[in-house]
């Protein structure tokens, strides 16, 4: 497979070879669903917690007597059943991480870096330099490829101009080749790859 190589004003640059082996043969579907579940309980902070009647404050005494005054009969201000008790059942502290095979998570990024090859979302730029750091540039530059929607550049580094020019824009995404994931490759409608990202990432996926 090749992919055209553009500047970033939409001129064409020649193309490249895809070096990396696509995956043809119908594997790497459940691969991909475990690693985007992995990744995204991975991003649960998991820190919701109810204190318990042990935990919750409040004295120790009896609120009244149990018999004589003509109410319910009660043993502590911190029962669950009072305003302000603890909670029976509540949430903890938790870990939501899920683990998965180093050849797992190579497996989906492959297949889903296939699949968006396939359907010709991957677009190729020569570098991705930006004279400063004006959202105003970025903007005219994915104007210039006509990226619409929603999109993941993806750098060999961040530069300073990048990274700043690019935060204020809601639907588009920076990543580096050596941070972008499965997950990342999904959710956009178009990637943008500088050159020498594309070839950094397809240095991981040769290491299969």
């Amino acid at each position: 497979m090749k992919l055209k190589i553009q500047d970033i004003k939409g001129n064409s640059q020649g193309e490249m070879d895809v070096k990396f082996s696509l995956v043809t043969n119908g594997r790497g579907t459940q691969a991909v669903h475990d690693a985007v579940v992995a990744y995204r309980a991975a991003q649960r902070s998991g820190t919701a917690c109810a204190k318990t009647v042990g935990e919750v404050a409040g004295s120790n005494k009896k609120p009244w007597k149990q018999k004589g005054t003509g109410r319910a009969r009660a043993g502590s201000v911190r029962s669950p059943l009072w305003r302000g008790g603890g909670v029976v059942f509540g949430p903890r502290p938790r870990d939501f991480s899920k683990k998965i095979s180093r050849s797992t998570k190579q497996l989906a990024f492959r297949k889903a870096l296939t699949e968006r090859l396939n359907a010709g979302d991957v677009l190729v730029v020569d570098n991705f330099k930006l004279a400063s750091a004006k959202t105003k540039e970025f903007v005219g530059v994915l104007t210039a490829l006509k990226v619409e929607g929603t999109a993941l550049v993806v750098a060999d580094a961040l530069d300073a101009n990048l990274s700043r020019a690019s935060r204020n824009v809601a639907k588009v995404e920076v990543a580096t080749s050596d941070s972008v994931n499965t997950y990342q490759i999904l959710r956009s409608d178009k990637l943008v790859f500088t050159r020498s990202a594309f070839e950094k990432v397809e240095e991981r996926l040769g290491k299969e």
